[in-house]
Formats: C-alpha cells, structure tokens, sequence
C-alpha cells in the first residue's frame, strides 16, 4: 500500500514536475495577493495571453524563447497602460482588445511558420517534460521575483491601495508600477514550462482570492497564498498520476474546488455574524 502511494516519487519526470511545482507556486502565490488587492486580474490574463508572439518571433530570430515571452508581456503591459492613459477607453477594454489581437498575432504567425514545436505544450505547459535548463531557469527567476515582492511589500501594498498617498509620501510610484508588471512578465515567463500561457493565470490569481477569503491581515494574506498555491500544485500533480490527467488542469481545478471551500465559509461566517 505505501509501495503505490510512493510511486510516482520513483520517476524522475515526476520528481521534476514536483521541484517545479514547488518553484513556481512561491512567486505566483505571492504576485496574485497584489494582482487581487490591485484589481489587476485581467492584465495578468492579458499579459499571459500575449507572449505566444514574442515565442514565436524569437523562435524565427533565433533567440531564446524565454526572451521573447518576457519581451512581449511588457509591451502588452506598457502599451496597455499607454493607451489607456491616453483615450477615453478604460483599462479593463483596452487590455481585452490588447491581449486578444496579441494573441490572435502569435496565432497566425505560429501556423504561418512551420516551428516544428508543440502548440499545446506552449498553451498549457509540459511539466512532465521539463528539463533540468528549465528547472534552474524558473527557480532564478522565482527567486528573484519573490525577493523582490517580498522586499517591497509595503511600498507595493500602498501603492495598489492608494498611489496619490504613496507618491505624497515620496515613494517611487512610476517604478513600483513597471516593477510590478516586470514581476508579472517574468513571473508567467518561468510559469511557461509547467502550466503554460492559458493555465497560468489560475496560478496568479486564484491563490491570492482564497487568502482574502480566509484571512484579515496582509502578511497573513502572502502567507496563506503561498500555502494553497504549493499544497494545491503538489496535490494536483500526485493526483494527476493516478487518475491519468494532466498536471496543470488537475492543479486548476484542486483550487477552484479550494475558493468554493473558502467561499463557503465566508459566507457562513458572515450569516453567523449578522445573526449574533
């Protein structure tokens, strides 16, 4: 009995599906409490929808594929705020339109060039097919990424709270900003090999939605996504073994299933309050 429930820890790519499990739910978890607090959930949708061009067009240059996935999230997340800065349209319409033809761009061109590489992988991740190249890539990028929201989590919590109060107080608005969608752009950049572009957004966004059901401070808030992520990125891929699934949506669905729990207990928590 424990022989089998051992088994998939005896494989090798499962032991790399795990390592990159672990590096990947800490940067994500983190970086969803402040898409969350920020009301920035659809441009970390948009900015994961976008880099299929910036994959394509540095397969065609030659360049590294990472490299254009982190050149493409940025223009997506600049030329976004750009725009939207100088129209009458919102935000929320101009990120929709933004990421919608950016995707339908990398669409064409990766029909029109004959890559030779897999498009599911790119859509939904290959974490069972990881490389030890890939695992060092999403762990420096993972390390540097949490470092430096966990360095800056006061600035950037006020700033998402109130940024005419954080630029009266002489903080450096514009770079808290562009920092937090670098962290964003590099953060889906290292998710790309294990849940690829559509799923990632799940990663970014559910975690930190289940902590602000559960907890009241802040810091509780990091804490708690940082747990959900890792225990539901673990559990999805040991799950994935035995019911024959794919890793990335076993581990969306494990915490959608995890927000109805949490959801559930708010509510009771709050009827209970109302009736005290």
């Amino acid at each position: 009995m424990i022989e089998d429930l051992l088994l998939p820890l005896q494989f090798a790519f499962m032991q790399k599906a795990f390592v990159i499990s672990v590096l990947v739910s800490v940067p994500t978890a983190i970086l969803s409490c402040f898409l969350v607090m920020k009301g920035w959930a659809l441009m970390g949708d948009a900015v994961s929808h976008a880099v299929l061009p910036g994959i394509v067009l540095a397969y065609i240059l030659g360049l590294p594929l990472l490299i254009g996935a982190f050149a493409a999230g940025m223009f997506c997340a600049v030329s976004t705020g750009f725009v939207a800065n100088n129209s009458r349209v919102k935000q929320d319409t101009v990120m929709g339109v933004v990421f919608s033809g950016m995707f339908g761009i990398g669409l064409v061109l990766f029909v029109a060039v004959d890559s030779g590489a897999h498009l599911d992988h790119i859509l939904f991740g290959n974490m069972l097919g990881v490389d030890r190249t890939e695992l060092w890539t999403a762990g420096i990028i993972s390390a540097i990424v949490a470092a430096g929201l966990v360095l800056k989590w006061k600035d950037l919590l006020l700033h998402a709270f109130d940024p005419a109060q954080a630029q009266a107080l002489g903080l450096p608005v514009v770079w808290l900003h562009y920092g937090l969608l670098t962290a964003l752009s590099l953060t889906i950049v290292a998710t790309l090999s294990a849940v690829g572009l559509i799923l990632a957004i799940g990663l970014l966004i559910a975690p930190g939605a289940i902590a602000f059901l559960w907890v009241r401070t802040f810091k509780a808030m990091l804490a708690m996504a940082v747990a959900v992520c890792m225990i539901s990125m673990l559990a999805g891929t040991y799950l994935s073994f035995f019911i024959d699934s794919a890793p990335a949506p076993t581990i969306i669905l494990i915490q959608t299933l995890i927000f109805i729990v949490a959801f559930v207990r708010r509510q009771i928590l709050t009827r209970r309050a109302s009736l005290a």
